[in-house]
């Protein structure tokens, strides 16, 4: 017997609620087979490929390139058991999806029309001008991008990426979040001196190279561990404390930003966070990171030092607590014992939700950072 299979856009990842078409591998009539790709989507994390779940002939596509679905939505709908095309269709059946697509045609604007819509700014008095060219003359997406060019005339627009859409998405619920600010001078000469010393020796022992970015990981696990509210997410009225410790590193690809994940930081040795992070960086940077890469992050580090700016305040991810910034590291007069010297300097910020705690809790947590960065830093690799 014919049957009618919904693919729904699965979850992605903790915090996803939508993705982008970026591409679409399968055409209406062609036949599936279980686990075969059927679509490519993009987050602000990361591009997953979609399988389908089951074998059988694509119905329906109901999705299109560079068009935003929210997670649970239905993208396509599969005939399973079915030989060939549409013919296959038993005559009750058909009857049934001609006359839901009917029941259809009286939304005269679709889900995926609003959304649209709503991303690009065009308001519903807009839509309800706009002629539409589809069956029964529906508006279609073409329709308003037509319209939404008319309204452009000479001026000079960049369309979004598929992630770049994603991370403007959720940078805007981020926004939402009453975030505050604190940031300390951290002296490291001892630390980088330490990292000059051994790099060639640690990348002939271990393949991988020694930077400061694994340092400040080990110190964002040590600090969260004391300090689990670092470690949580702000839901209503509550506070969800956030067991597993998973740090995520904004990487820059292509002006763009991925953020992939070291999982469980507290429960790996300093060289482990290396070689983790050291795989993670260049699966980002070839554009191959899985989902489950940049999946659950709890807290994110943005290093922004090889930009050689100084201090700056990234965005809490969304629904994180709180953001850790490390600007560049440069040489500076110091006073030490009542005597002047040139040390090595970085400044660390550190963004908070203010809903989740205060800024004695955020300054506890920065100076669990400075003395490890300081003094407790690992040495013996």
């Amino acid at each position: 017997m014919t049957k009618y299979f919904e693919i729904k856009l699965p979850k992605l990842g903790e915090s996803i609620v939508s993705a982008t078409i970026v591409s679409i591998h399968k055409k209406e009539g062609e036949k599936i087979s279980k686990d075969e790709t059927l679509m490519e989507v993009a987050t602000d994390k990361v591009n997953s490929e979609i399988p389908s779940p089951v074998e059988g002939v694509i119905k329906k596509i109901l999705s299109s390139p560079n068009e935003t679905v929210q997670v649970g939505a239905v993208i396509a709908i599969v005939i399973t058991n079915a030989i060939e095309d549409d013919k296959s269709l038993a005559p009750q059946e058909e009857k049934e999806t001609l006359e839901h697509e009917k029941t259809d045609k009286k939304n005269f604007f679709s889900p995926a029309v609003l959304r649209f819509a709503k991303e690009n700014n065009v308001n519903i008095q807009d839509l309800e001008k706009i002629e539409g060219s589809g069956e029964g003359n529906r508006v279609t997406k073409k329709d308003v991008e037509k319209f939404i060019n008319s309204q452009e005339g000479d001026q000079n627009f960049i369309k979004l990426s598929p992630i770049r859409q994603a991370i403007a998405t959720n940078m805007t619920k981020a926004n939402e979040v009453p975030t505050a600010y604190i940031i300390e001078e951290i002296d490291i000469t001892n630390l980088m001196q330490l990292i000059n010393e051994q790099k060639h020796k640690f990348l002939e022992k271990h393949q991988a190279k020694l930077t400061i970015t694994p340092f400040l990981i080990k110190a964002i696990a040590i600090a969260a561990k004391k300090l689990p509210l670092a470690n949580s997410s702000f839901k209503e009225d509550k506070i969800l404390l956030i067991d597993d410790i998973n740090i995520g590193i904004a990487v820059n690809v292509n002006s763009d930003v991925l953020v992939p994940t070291i999982h469980n930081a507290t429960d790996l040795s300093f060289v482990d966070i290396v070689k983790h992070l050291n795989v993670l960086i260049k699966k980002a940077k070839t554009q191959t990171l899985s989902a489950k890469d940049s999946e659950n992050g709890t807290i994110t580090l943005t290093n922004f030092g090889m930009t050689n700016i100084s201090v700056g305040f990234p965005i809490i991810k969304y629904p994180q607590a709180c953001i850790i910034g490390a600007g560049a590291i440069k040489k500076k007069p110091w006073i030490i014992n009542d005597e002047i010297q040139i040390r090595s300097i970085i400044n660390i910020s550190f963004g908070f939700d203010h809903r989740v705690f205060d800024g004695i809790y955020a300054c506890q947590f920065l100076n669990e950072m400075k003395n490890y960065l300081e003094n407790e830093f690992d040495r013996s690799f």
